[in-house]
């Protein structure tokens, strides 16, 4: 069976399986198993495939069929130029999460400005000295997606990754060994923002947390409903059980002056507002998606009111 065959058949028998872009599915597949980039495939249309390479990608065809996510079939994700390993244990990053972190590392740099001239104090601060590090706590960190990118970028960040599932975290330290900043990420395993209370406090508490309501789960796409953990997408009953719980304790962890960014769910926007502002949030403001839709909340926290 030649490349151009095995593509042909499988976009076929995913078409009939309902699977959309089946062609594109196939060719990532295909591209994967062979260690070429996909546009190289056009290339190759008709080299020979092996008869374990063939059996290989039946497999993966096999798996996608049943609407198993790519991403836990090819084993990981790009997220903002990183790849990332991703497993059943964790949330597959999306798009507009990378909007949230790439906010994170903006106002990262900007308060190291003001905090700390780098270039000029690069010769008179060790790097083995952490007290000028920003703190940073990525909340439900999952993959480590998040916390991965904002130590990459941020040499002078030290995250507290923190997680209920101690399989996600597995993956999350797995991730920053991967991508060489595992001395600047500590991994927790916590179910609480409370637990974290009696620790140092931290310049930005960030989270995507789940924020489906229970009640839609059963409606979501069988890519998300029947693989992706439960735990990292129901947000229970108006899926703001967790924002509740950070707009309502986050601001414990925080120093003076930090902020919050999280990630919410579509109209959720109103009442989160409401809701951090009751909680004495102040600066409150919402940031849209790249499709113009309302996705992240950031506020400020005054240890002084």
């Amino acid at each position: 069976m030649t490349v151009l065959e095995a593509i042909r058949k499988g976009t076929e028998f995913l078409e009939r399986k309902g699977i959309d872009s089946p062609r594109l599915q196939v060719e990532l597949l295909l591209a994967h198993l062979l260690g070429i980039k996909r546009m190289d495939l056009y290339l190759n249309f008709e080299r020979q495939l092996q008869p374990q390479q063939i059996d290989a990608l039946r497999d993966m065809i096999l798996r996608r069929a049943k609407h198993e996510p790519l991403q836990y079939i090819l084993g990981s994700v790009n997220f903002c130029g990183l790849e990332i390993k991703v497993t059943p244990a964790v949330l597959i990053p999306r798009p507009e999460t990378e909007i949230l972190a790439e906010l994170c590392v903006k106002y990262l740099k900007e308060i190291s400005k003001k905090t700390l001239d780098l270039t000029e104090a690069a010769s008179k601060v060790k790097s083995s000295d952490r007290s000028s590090y920003l703190k940073v706590i990525d909340y439900g960190t999952g993959s480590g997606c998040i916390a991965v990118y904002l130590a990459v970028n941020c040499h002078k960040a030290q995250i507290l990754a923190v997680d209920a599932s101690e399989r996600a975290l597995e993956v999350a330290r797995e991730n920053a060994a991967r991508h060489g900043v595992q001395d600047r990420i500590e991994f927790i395993k916590a179910d609480s923002i409370l637990t974290l209370c009696e620790g140092p406090k931290v310049d930005l508490l960030v989270s995507n947390p789940p924020y489906i309501p229970t009640e839609q789960i059963p409606k979501l796409q069988p890519e998300i409903r029947d693989y992706e953990p439960r735990i990292a997408i129901d947000g229970g009953a108006d899926g703001l059980q967790v924002l509740k719980h950070l707009a309502e304790h986050g601001g414990r962890v925080l120093k003076d002056h930090g902020v919050i960014m999280v990630e919410f769910g579509d109209g959720q926007e109103q009442k989160l507002m409401e809701l951090f502002s009751a909680c004495g949030w102040s600066d409150i403001q919402i940031v849209n998606d790249d499709g113009g839709q309302p996705r992240f909340l950031t506020a400020v926290w005054s240890r002084l009111q």
